[in-house]
């Protein structure tokens, strides 16, 4: 038992599991908990059959193609749901306080199964795995303590995992159109980063520039929802139809 390498697996698995809950809590809160649940585990089985197929040769794989396809997506659906969660909370409001929490807002035919929550959720648990897959046998193979690499890792998925378990419900009880707009911010903010990465762009403290990409988008929705909520006001005192900016004629 190597509690050096332990520790140090720990801590670099523990940010890639940070972004993969945050992904599946998101897509779970916002769209389907079935498809967001069924992609992270799709992405899980998956990550274990390339794990023991391959094993040390993880190593090798391209990471940077992988980032730039996945955060590509995750920035289209990101921005398309910031734009939705934008006109509906400005033609419906917030939906706090207003009586109407448990109106169902989602895109998401009922009693069908999401396949776009689906997908998001295992390509954000598939890329953040197969990261910490390449840590695991990057830093347990220099070492030589592989078990003590697994052994972190592994304890840095549970942790966190109870953590998420425990703490969303919490998100849930948000209301859904407040939580789109939100959501698609913290998905364009992954989009961007991991696009940008995937072209190869280096970002000043590589992670942590998540912290100032989400809110920036995030305060983007916000004045574009003052700007949506004026051009409503303004068609409602002309007394002209805005269809561009309802929910229903957005699309």
């Amino acid at each position: 038992m190597n509690v050096t390498v332990t520790v140090t697996v720990f801590l670099a698995a523990a940010i890639e599991v940070i972004e993969m809950v945050a992904i599946v809590v998101a897509v779970g809160a916002t769209r389907s908990w079935r498809a967001a649940l069924a992609g992270a585990g799709g992405g899980l089985v998956v990550l274990a059959a390339l794990v023991a197929a391959f094993g040390t040769a993880l190593r090798g794989v391209p990471i940077q193609p992988i980032r730039l396809v996945v955060g590509a997506l995750l920035l289209v659906f990101g921005l398309q749901w910031l734009r939705k969660g934008v006109l509906r909370v400005a033609a419906q409001g917030w939906g706090i306080g207003q009586g109407d929490e448990d109106v169902d807002d989602s895109d998401v035919p009922q009693g069908r199964f999401d396949w776009t929550g689906f997908v998001l959720s295992f390509k954000g648990v598939s890329l953040e795995g197969l990261e910490i897959a390449v840590i695991v046998v990057a830093v347990g193979g220099a070492a030589g303590a592989p078990g003590s690499a697994v052994i972190g890792a592994t304890a840095a998925v549970i942790v966190l995992a109870v953590i998420a378990a425990g703490t969303y419900r919490y998100i849930a009880r948000i209301p859904r159109r407040a939580l789109q707009l939100f959501v698609g911010a913290l998905l364009s903010a992954f989009g961007t980063f991991w696009a940008a990465e995937g072209l190869g762009v280096s970002w000043p403290g590589s992670d942590l520039s998540l912290l100032w990409l989400a809110p920036l988008y995030a305060c983007t929705g916000l004045v574009l929802l003052h700007f949506v909520r004026g051009w409503q006001s303004s068609a409602a005192v002309t007394g002209t139809p805005d269809r561009a900016t309802s929910p229903g004629g957005a699309g």
